[in-house]
């Protein structure tokens, strides 16, 4: 009988497999790979909750109860740091629901699961470290070679240098340091065990951030602007701000026949010849998007700027009615561009454009540094009363001796 339903869902699932690509190609998308992943995940926890109901267990409150609770706070706000660390008690939940699922039952999936799971973990606390920092100095050499040799560009070499002085020293300290000087000593990897935790759920959120699927009932499409190549020429990363604008401003057209505004955001920098918009808006015309669902926004200099500058511009267009608004930025920039709409009072979520892999470690530890700029009082108090808390341990194993 066990047999007979494990070969009903796999059946169920491979069917599903393949009618994704055949159902997502008749509505003319080809973004079928969300849908694959989404129908994967639905069978495996159809699975699961059908061998929990039949063990009669109620196991299945763990992960219920801590997604709910993710999802409470996601969906009534998405621009959140807190709902990565959410979502990723929930993973951790998720994961021991499994563990004692697969070991009261000896489930040959949920057994496979687990081996891979422990595999993985194992590897990564054997050499996790030793691989991130080959692949930081790899990605440093590849970014340094074409895109120049800015502090910008440094960032994943910085942070590789920094981590191998660290174990160098960290595996000398405790042959040379006093008992009583280990606490002292042991503020540095504390606050990095932080950090890591820190950049690891806005990690998280940023990914959840780019599965946003706004319907197509917008009125205004604000693309967020970047520098300018010779001060003049709209930039690759620019240029693929402005294309998954005009891509969302054609599908929405197709599909609903209402046509969105594009609100091209950027002002002029010290090193350009024009406002950024202004080039944005030439290179939109060029695409055959018509002049008269162009709107250009051209005295902002940063991104809190271009979300408070474009909301004035929307107020304006739509003085007393409530309009549908989304913007557009590079997918390493979308979270904290939502933040920044979150703090101009503007109702908007992002939609990311692809961005190639090479430049994505250094863009995200950009992202994360300002990030923490931005909360830098909270991360004060956290790390200042890390280090006393040290101290005073180190204070008490000095007067113990």
């Amino acid at each position: 009988m066990t047999f007979l339903i494990d070969f009903i869902f796999l059946c169920i699932y491979v069917l599903g497999v393949f009618a994704i690509p055949v159902w997502r190609k008749k509505v003319s998308h080809k973004d079928w790979k969300f849908y694959e992943l989404t129908w994967l995940l639905g069978c495996f926890l159809l699975y699961i909750l059908y061998i929990d109901v039949q063990q009669k267990t109620t196991y299945f409150l763990i992960p219920t109860i801590s997604f709910s609770v993710f999802a409470f706070f996601y969906f009534r706000e998405k621009r959140r740091l807190i709902n990565g660390l959410l979502f990723n008690i929930f993973l951790a939940s998720f994961m021991l629901y499994i563990a004692i699922l697969g070991f009261e039952t000896n489930n040959l999936l949920l057994t496979v699961t687990l081996g891979i799971l422990a595999v993985g973990m194992v590897a990564l606390l054997l050499v996790g470290i030793y691989a991130l920092l080959i692949f930081l100095y790899w990605n440093a050499i590849v970014v340094l070679r074409k895109e120049g040799h800015s502090l910008a560009n440094l960032l994943s070499l910085l942070l590789a240098i920094g981590l191998t002085i660290f174990l160098v020293i960290n595996h000398f300290s405790a042959r040379i340091l006093p008992s009583w000087a280990m606490p002292l000593f042991s503020i540095l990897p504390i606050l990095l065990f932080y950090f890591f935790v820190v950049f690891y759920n806005f990690l998280t959120i940023s990914v959840l951030y780019q599965f946003n699927r706004p319907k197509y009932n917008q009125d205004f499409i604000i693309v967020l602007g970047s520098g300018l190549i010779d001060g003049k020429k709209v930039s690759p990363l620019l240029a693929n701000r402005i294309q998954r604008a005009i891509k969302f401003y054609k599908a929405q057209s197709r599909v609903t026949l209402k046509t969105p505004k594009i609100i091209m955001s950027g002002g002029r920098g010290d090193d350009e010849h024009l406002a950024e918009s202004v080039a944005m808006k030439e290179y939109a015309l060029a695409q055959g998007i018509p002049d008269e669902h162009i709107l250009v926004e051209a005295n902002s200099r940063n991104t809190l700027e271009n979300m408070t500058y474009s909301k004035e511009i929307i107020e304006q267009s739509m003085p007393k009615e409530t309009s549908n608004v989304i913007f557009t930025t590079n997918n390493f920039h979308l979270f904290r561009s939502g933040l920044f709409a979150k703090k101009a009072h503007l109702k908007a979520d992002g939609i990311g454009a692809k961005t190639a892999f090479y430049f994505l470690p250094n863009a995200f530890l950009r992202e994360f540094i300002a990030i923490l700029v931005m909360y830098k009082r909270r991360h004060i108090i956290v790390c200042s009363f890390i280090a006393v808390c040290m101290i005073l341990l180190a204070l008490v194993e000095l007067l113990v001796i």
